[in-house]
């Protein structure tokens, strides 16, 4: 009995248990992404015009990307208390709109809705940030894996929603809204004191290797059945049992990570002391260099670029770290003489403070870049509703899980391949960046042109490049101006998201729509004075919301987002321009 309960403890700890229970949470976590099949019952429901559903779609994006206070709190605040904030803020939010969709309560004026949706969609920020903070702490020497995987699954958990929604068998379009005010909120609350630091840099062995690797495994096994059962339910009509069926090997899938710790669990023995002592050993001695790194005075890298003789980089590169690292060394001392001053204003690939990056060139080169691609992206997830019925298609699910989808793969392939660009060809990664919105550009326009099957290749296109930006952007910015405030520099950074949305959705695309919807309401009216037995059989003169059909709805604003990704696109090149030296001198001793 007593061998059995040392197993449990050590698989409530183990930091893949951890790792698995954050999986499940994003998967329930992008609750942002299905607002494109949430704004068609919504507008419906009250009535809305499209520039209404686009001052929605604008505040789903603020509470999305605003995540000053969870970040905030996450630094004083257990990892439970994170997950309960999260969890009331999304059933709250959304659970109200629920009761108003399905007129239990009466609406609210359109300002209180966009804080509704606000603060339901503002509980994800605390879902993500506690699984990213929990999980770099019990896996600090895998970040990079860590964040893409997680980033992956927030992407693909509006597919999964749709899929388990596609199980109830309801023609009730609102009920999906009840499944993102409840579900999330059920799995947070679920797993709130599975999710926390568990001493993970102390359970580093030889397998972690093969275990990140049957992870990515089952992520692109999920993506690529995801694609496919979404495209066989969206050509054929399949029975409630063939639907059941294939959720259910979904949650299979999803499951199937846990079988990392509890392997783990049952093969490991009983660790020596000595062993122990091994692992934990390396962990101290980083903790003590950081801290007597932060005790001595900052030597930046430029001071001994300056100072360093000509032809050490003709050396050896054992020698040449060697021949550095004494040159650093007399700087420092030089500086406590005062011999030397050190400059305060730090080159790029050094640590930035966010204020010192804002009067940097290339800080702001990336944010608009981001802006302008992220932005139109995140227009059209935002109104895949509207522009799927448009040109025909009455369930606009299909594309809002395709997308989600295809954003996961951009940000998997994003990350793969921008990291080749700067380890193999010291070459910087806002060349991956400048091809990703080049597709996104094709993808606008293919909404533009509407041409038979043009609605599914421009998902493809956009929600791959779109989800290229979160992998590429983020990790250029820790490279160029450092890693010591990137948390800042993150949270600002996501503000191009929301400050896109409204430049594009809120103020272009819906005003078209809406001009757009009116120049047909006014034909339908000439025509039905003429006929109106035939347009009330043709059902024109039904009371709701306008709509408009046909190419003509997104024609000009697609065209438009398609030329400012060329923009965008542009201002990557031009960044790559600037920082080629930078990365050369980045990953020079990698290549050597």
């Amino acid at each position: 009995m007593g061998k059995l309960g040392d197993r449990l403890r050590a698989f409530s700890t183990n930091r893949w248990l951890v790792f698995v229970a954050a999986m499940w949470l994003q998967s329930m976590a992008g609750i942002g992404y299905l607002f494109g099949a949430i704004s068609p019952v919504v507008k419906a429901a009250l009535g809305y015009n499209q520039r209404q559903v686009a001052a929605l779609g604008v505040a789903k994006d603020l509470g999305d990307c605003v995540g000053f206070f969870a970040g905030s709190l996450s630094a004083v605040l257990p990892s439970w208390a994170m997950l309960l904030i999260g969890a009331a803020q999304n059933f709250l939010g959304y659970g109200w709109l629920w009761l108003i969709v399905t007129r239990q309560v009466p609406p609210l004026p359109l300002w209180l809705m966009c804080v509704l949706i606000f603060v339901g969609t503002n509980g994800e920020t605390y879902f993500n940030t506690t699984a990213l903070v929990t999980c770099i702490q019990n896996f600090p020497k895998s970040r990079g894996p860590i964040v893409g995987i997680m980033k992956g699954f927030a992407g693909l958990s509006s597919a999964i929603l749709t899929q388990l929604y596609a199980v109830m068998h309801t023609p009730d379009h609102a009920t999906l809204v009840f499944m993102v005010a409840v579900g999330p909120s059920l799995v947070a609350i679920g797993l709130m004191f599975i999710i926390r630091p568990v001493g993970g840099h102390r359970q580093v062995r030889p397998s972690d290797k093969n275990s990140f690797l049957f992870i990515y495994t089952i992520c692109l096994l999920l993506a690529s059945y995801l694609v496919g059962v979404m495209l066989v339910q969206d050509f054929m009509e399949l029975s409630d049992n063939m639907v059941n069926f294939l959720t259910l090997i979904l949650l299979i899938l999803l499951i199937l990570p846990i079988s990392i710790p509890a392997t783990l669990t049952l093969s490991s023995k009983a660790q020596h002391p000595t062993e122990e002592a091994l692992l934990s050993e390396p962990s101290k001695g980083e903790t003590s260099t950081s801290q007597e790194r932060e005790d001595q005075p900052e030597v930046i890298l430029s001071e001994v670029e300056e100072e360093k003789p000509k032809d050490i980089d003709s050396l050896p590169p054992s020698e040449r770290r060697k021949r550095i690292a004494e040159l650093q060394t007399k700087l420092v001392q030089a500086a406590a003489r005062g011999g030397v001053r050190i400059r305060k204003r730090p080159h790029r690939g050094e640590n930035f403070t966010l204020m010192q990056a804002f009067v940097k060139a290339d800080f702001w080169l990336i944010w608009f870049s981001l802006l302008l691609g992220s932005g139109s992206g995140l227009t059209v997830i935002d109104n895949l509703g509207q522009m799927s019925q448009s040109v025909g298609f009455e369930d606009a699910h299909i594309f809002v899980s395709l997308t989600s989808i295809w954003n996961f793969l951009g940000r998997v392939g994003g990350g793969y391949f921008s990291e080749i660009i700067v380890r193999e060809h010291t070459y910087p990664r806002h060349v991956a960046l400048a091809i990703a919105q080049i597709l996104m550009a094709a993808g606008h326009f293919l909404f533009a042109m509407a041409w038979p099957g043009t609605m599914y290749i421009g998902t493809f296109l956009v929600g791959l490049g779109y989800g290229a930006h979160w992998a590429i952007v983020p990790a250029a910015v820790s490279e160029l101006f450092g890693v010591k405030h990137f948390g800042a520099m993150y949270n600002f950074l996501t503000v191009a998201n929301p400050a896109g949305s409204l430049v594009f959705s809120g103020l272009i695309a819906s005003n078209l729509y809406d001009s757009e919807a009116e120049k047909q309401a006014q034909q339908h009216h000439m025509t039905a004075m003429q006929s109106p037995r035939l347009l009330h059989n043709m059902g024109l003169l039904a009371d709701g919301p306008l709509k408009c059909e046909g190419s003509v709805c997104f024609f000009v604003s697609s065209l438009i987002m398609s030329a400012f990704c060329i923009v965008g696109a542009g201002l990557s090149l031009i960044i790559v321009q600037r920082t080629k030296r930078v990365y050369a001198h980045l990953y020079r001793s990698v290549r050597t």
